[in-house]
């Protein structure tokens, strides 16, 4: 008869050999991980041509009292209008805690700069683009923009007054670079 049994081994240096393979294996296993989790994150930042779009500049010096313009900035509407003395000492007359989204004119308007009202042109209700910003277009009860399909009213300084629409049109971060040109972004 044979004896099929394995010879005997150094124990110790076995084991060690052993930890040592399961250290390295972690280690490896690890950046690996690490590398597949860091590329999956670094994935959702925005492309290099959405960064490029993350401002825009307008120039203002064409628009007259009364008038604003349509611009887009990261893909959306926004509406620049130049407020005459009127709409603003109406905006401004306005009591605040009478309104759904209570802002006072004064938040959402630059100091010093009060003609200028800067506001991405998305209705808050559903997503449209209200109407108000050419001269042929319905402005609402209130002056400001009008959103026909569900019949949200805005004032003169975006605020929202009647229908659906839960919150005022959003103000973008925005700066005067000059007099006639406009950073937004």
């Amino acid at each position: 008869m044979t004896d099929h049994t394995l010879p005997p081994h150094d124990a110790p240096a076995d084991a060690a050999r052993r930890d040592f393979l399961y250290l390295t294996t972690g280690a490896v296993a690890a950046v690996g991980a690490g590398i597949t989790g860091w590329s999956f994150i670094d994935s959702m930042n925005p492309a290099a041509d959405t960064l490029a779009l993350s401002t825009t500049e307008v120039n203002i010096s064409g628009i007259e009292p009364g008038q604003a313009i349509l611009v887009q900035w990261r893909g959306k509407p926004v509406f620049v209008r130049r407020r005459t003395t009127k709409e603003i000492e109406e905006a401004k007359a306005v009591d605040v805690a009478t309104l759904r989204d209570p802002q006072a004119d004064a938040v959402r308007v630059k100091e010093g700069k009060e003609e200028w009202l800067v506001l991405v042109g998305i209705c808050t209700h559903l997503g449209c683009v209200p109407l108000g910003t050419k001269s042929a277009e319905p402005k609402g009860d209130f002056g400001g923009w009008f959103c026909p399909c569900h019949g949200s009213h805005y004032d003169t300084a975006g605020r929202i007054r009647k229908g659906p629409a839960p919150r005022n049109l959003e103000v973008p971060a925005y700066s005067f670079v000059s007099d006639t040109v406009i950073k937004i972004g």
